[in-house]
């Protein structure tokens, strides 16, 4: 039951773990096939290469989540109060912005490679294309929900 819970309560968390299982599974398999039973499986390499796409941007989310993305807050503590909520807001809505365009992008290009398929799962290529789109939001939302906190801390001092 405490399992379950922690599903629901980590699902980011969840996500990548069990992506990581898969793509070991599916490799292990792979190997598995080729050298005991010297049949290739034809859709391994494609599912590992779609498995990684999400894992690569739900990875750059968990990092805005735990804030562990390169920063220089040593240059920043430098400086008065006034001017590190200035830094801070300013650095916010850069990335912001960046993050804005980063979705619309990807929701272009998702949309453009509905019609393509992958040749060895046949699955469309919006389907890992997507996880730019999932990433991106996620990353926005964590860096959103991560200023709040920051701006209403400092506010209060």
């Amino acid at each position: 039951m405490k399992f379950i819970i922690k599903i629901f309560k980590f699902p980011l968390e969840s996500a990548l773990c069990t992506i990581l299982v898969m793509m070991v599974s599916i490799s292990f398999f792979q190997v598995i096939s080729r050298y005991l039973l010297h049949v290739s499986l034809s859709w391994s390499e494609e599912s590992c290469r779609f498995l990684l796409m999400w894992m690569g941007m739900l990875s750059a989310a968990y990092g805005f989540k735990i804030k562990s993305h390169f920063s220089l807050n040593f240059v920043k503590n430098k400086f008065n109060k006034s001017i590190q909520n200035s830094i801070l807001i300013f650095s916010t809505l850069c990335m912001s912005i960046f993050l804005i365009i980063f979705i619309y992008y990807a929701i272009e290009l998702t949309f453009n490679a509905t019609n393509r398929l992958g040749p060895g799962t046949q699955i469309s290529y919006a389907i890992p294309y997507s996880s730019s789109i999932v990433g991106g939001s996620l990353m926005l939302y964590y860096l959103i929900k991560s200023f709040y906190i920051e701006y209403s801390s400092k506010i209060k001092i």
